[in-house]
């Protein structure tokens, strides 16, 4: 695990991110009951469509799909051509099938989502602390069994070193600047489609400009 947790350095990179999206799948919503499981799919396709723009390599798995389910076809939908990595390993970390995609790529800050968070996100999470990765853990992409199992289960990973964040708070990070059209202008429809409150917000200042323009 490296110190990089306070200064400019501390904040997320596109080119240095690599994203893995862990069992967000039938089975495991079944028994979500930390979050609305309809404010994780939002908020996984979200980030999901934020990695993709940002050409951020983003890793899909399910564990044993013939039983747990397919991945949500909303989030399938975003890499449609992408087959999920199906794993028996509860612990994604275990599977060289993930990891070694991860070690090719070269990139040091591992960002995770997973159902559920007690097992799927915390397992690869603190394995991965310990082999040097600066470790991001989507709070509001993952969810748990219990709202206790949820909260113990990221108190358990920050202790260890693993920074928790959301996902807006990634789009963020990988923008930093709205000076940068390129990303900006596609951000916009991610947000207007997943934002929430937000996008409601915006969608009003789009209406606001469009009627000054009008005058």
């Amino acid at each position: 695990m490296s110190d990089n947790k306070t200064g400019l350095k501390a904040l997320l990179r596109p080119e240095d991110s690599i994203l893995v999206l862990i069992d967000h799948q039938p089975y495991q919503f079944a028994n979500l009951n930390s979050h609305e499981p309809t404010m994780i799919i939002n908020n996984v396709v979200g980030l999901a469509k934020t990695a993709k723009i940002f050409e951020v390599p983003t890793i899909l798995t399910t564990v044993i799909e013939e039983r747990g389910g397919y991945l949500v076809k909303a989030l399938q939908d975003v890499f449609p051509d992408q087959k999920p990595i199906d794993r028996t390993f509860i612990n994604t970390w275990e599977d060289p099938n993930v990891t070694d995609i991860v070690k090719k790529s070269g990139r040091k800050q591992l960002i995770l989502a997973a159902l559920w968070t007690e097992i799927c996100l915390a397992m690869p999470a603190i394995q991965a602390l310990g082999e040097g990765y600066d470790v991001f853990i989507v709070t509001d992409a993952s969810g748990g069994v219990s709202a206790e199992a949820h909260d113990m289960a990221v108190r358990r990973m920050v202790q260890a070193g693993a920074v928790p964040i959301t996902w807006m708070a990634v789009l963020g990070e990988w923008q930093r600047d709205w000076a940068r059209e390129k990303t900006a202008n596609a951000l916009s429809s991610v947000i207007l489609e997943h934002g929430g409150a937000s996008s409601i917000a915006f969608a009003w200042e789009l209406q606001l400009l469009a009627s000054g323009a009008k005058g």
